[in-house]
């Protein structure tokens, strides 16, 4: 199943096992342990539907080079115990190379394993940890796993040193006696693949970090100075993140009573000229609609980060969907013209959001970044990712000697905005229609003036080569969003391999829609395929509604709570090549 760590694929560990097990600490562990040891790699999480409690399994992947995606089968299933394995088993792919090591007190194996491979490792994982004081499976499952696939000993008792002192000398002492009693069992474990470094003398920085602390880093980044927030699954460690975060920065993180508080608030703070921001899912983002359009007949910045999920209601809260995408740009009642952008990889995370608070603060309007639970919650070991410089760049009012027309229609759509208490800046902000002084108005002529000004804002700005990310070149042409690019982009690059000329473009500014920019990157393909994570087609239909996209275009997507594969991309890509 597994190539050398060499080829890119890595090695693939999947680690379950029942609430309370450390499953998801173990395998924590284990990357950070792989990050020291100067290698790249991911590790997701599932769980099940009780969000906290109950069963788990972490799923790692590790290699030479950067990896963003899971890809293909296990070569190591480690089960401390088999409770509710059934939940894990579409998400957990064996073949007859795949190991499987398990406690034999933790229950019989699950049909579904024992067909798959006979690759089965017996250990006595829970008496190992009986025998030692204080001792704990999870933590004789890192040592075995770290030792198997060559991990030194050294780096993880470093690691585990760094990680369990502030624990005191006894669990310190019992989890380097469970890790030794680990690695003396690791040369039980065989046809496993070995981590064979080429990093060596390679002092490259690197990040061990997830989406949503990438987004609120790029959130402050970007000038963020004030946060309201109500905590919903995927998106609270953003939240987490940000309370000390902004605190350093000489800003503030409110949680609100709900998701309704929470975007009024940010308006407010904006309004009072402090850049804001909040987060949430997606059955926050339908109840802050009806005030995203408040801020934008106001004209105030705001940002609202949507880690998405499996909907609709309370849906899947802790899978991945990209399923948000019709409201991101429709959910909004009249015509209401507002930035959407969508970050393509936890890294982008940064990048996106810190941009998305700079073209706010720019065009003065909301932005809305879509997410989602894949890119929020998977921790990645990323190269450190470049600085840039956009900040918060609002057009102020500083003095104000004539009459103040907050809303004056200006060459560009934007007008200066000034901050509340200023000297002969009274306006009023709401939401009804107005005219260019921010007074009422139900007349035709302010009505459309104020319509074409915010239209020409949101149009008009220069959004440079950051609308997307291109790569390749050729006939075939990949057009994707959001979460879905790590496995187009694998997928591509294995079709290259094979001679078939692919170009990606991976579409990180999704309203307003560069519609110029996107016909010039099909122009000449025989074959476009429109990915996407979502049972709808959305994006393939929102692409229809701009461009007249050619006969021979496909759409290629399904619902969650199952990722994209990278094998069923490259064989949807290489269909037409087999007829």
């Amino acid at each position: 199943m597994t190539d050398q760590t060499g080829s890119g694929r890595g090695i693939s560990i999947a680690l379950t096992g029942s609430g309370g097990a450390g499953v998801m600490t173990a395998g924590g562990m284990l990357l950070q342990a792989a990050a020291k040891a100067g290698f790249y790699g991911l590790q997701t999480r599932s769980v099940g539907p009780q969000i906290r409690g109950g069963e788990a399994a972490a799923l790692l992947r590790m290699s030479n080079s950067p990896v963003e995606i899971h890809r293909g089968g296990f070569d190591i299933l480690f089960a401390l115990d088999w409770s509710n394995f059934s939940r894990f088993a579409a998400e957990i792919q064996l073949d007859e190379t795949s190991v499987v090591i398990f406690d034999p007190d933790g229950g019989a194996v699950p049909d579904i394993v024992s067909t798959a491979t006979k690759n089965l490792v017996e250990l006595p994982v829970k008496q190992m940890a009986a025998d030692i004081a204080g001792g704990r499976m999870n933590m004789i499952a890192l040592g075995i796993l770290a030792g198997a696939i060559g991990l030194s000993r050294e780096t993880v008792i470093g690691l585990i040193s760094d990680k369990l002192s502030a624990k005191g000398e006894a669990v310190l002492e019992a989890s380097r006696a469970c890790l030794d009693a680990g690695y003396a069992q690791a040369s039980a474990v065989t046809s496993v693949p070995k981590l064979e470094s080429t990093q060596a003398g390679d002092d490259v920085p690197r990040w061990l970090i997830t989406g949503n602390e990438a987004a609120a880093l790029g959130a402050v980044r970007g000038g963020i100075k004030f946060a309201a927030a109500y905590p919903i699954t995927p998106a609270t460690e953003i939240l987490e993140w940000l309370a000390p975060a902004l605190s350093s920065v000489g800003g503030n993180l409110v949680q609100a009573e709900d998701e309704l508080a929470s975007i009024n608030m940010i308006i407010g703070a904006s309004y009072g000229g402090v850049p804001s921001i909040t987060a949430t899912s997606g059955p926050g983002l339908a109840l802050m609609t009806e005030s995203i359009g408040l801020a934008i007949a106001a004209e105030i910045p705001v940002v609202v980060v949507d880690v998405m999920r499996g909907g609709p209601s309370t849906g899947i809260p802790t899978k991945s969907e990209q399923s948000d995408l019709n409201i991101a740009l429709y959910g909004l009642h009249g015509d209401a013209p507002h930035l959407v952008v969508a970050p393509l990889s936890v890294a982008d995370c940064l990048f996106t959001t810190q941009w998305a608070v700079h073209l706010a603060e720019a065009v003065q309007g909301p932005a809305i970044v879509l997410s989602d639970q894949y890119l929020g919650q998977t921790q990645m070991i990323i190269d450190k990712p470049a600085e840039v410089a956009f900040f918060a760049a609002r057009n102020r009012v500083d003095k104000v000697d004539t009459d103040y027309t907050r809303y004056a229609v200006t060459a560009d759509g934007v007008s200066p905005m000034a901050i509340p208490g200023m000297a002969g800046a009274q306006y009023t902000a709401d939401g009804l229609a107005h005219s260019v002084s921010g007074t009422p108005s139900s007349a035709a002529a302010d009505h459309h003036a104020q319509l074409a000004k915010r239209k020409r804002k949101i149009e008009g700005h220069t959004y440079g080569d950051h609308w997307a990310e291109i790569e390749g070149e050729g006939d075939v042409v990949i057009l994707t969003w959001g979460s879905s690019t790590a496995p187009v982009k694998e997928a591509a690059a294995l079709a290259r391999t094979k001679g078939i000329h692919v170009k990606t473009v991976c579409v990180r500014l999704l309203a307003p829609l560069r519609v110029a920019a996107l016909e010039a990157e099909i122009a000449g393909a025989r074959q476009i395929l429109v990915i996407e994570q979502n049972d709808s087609a959305q994006f393939y239909r929102y692409l229809r509604g701009h461009i007249d996209l050619p006969h021979y275009t496909k759409a290629f997507h399904h619902p969650g709570p199952l990722m994209l594969g990278v094998d069923e991309i490259y064989e949807e890509i290489t269909r037409e090549h087999r007829l």
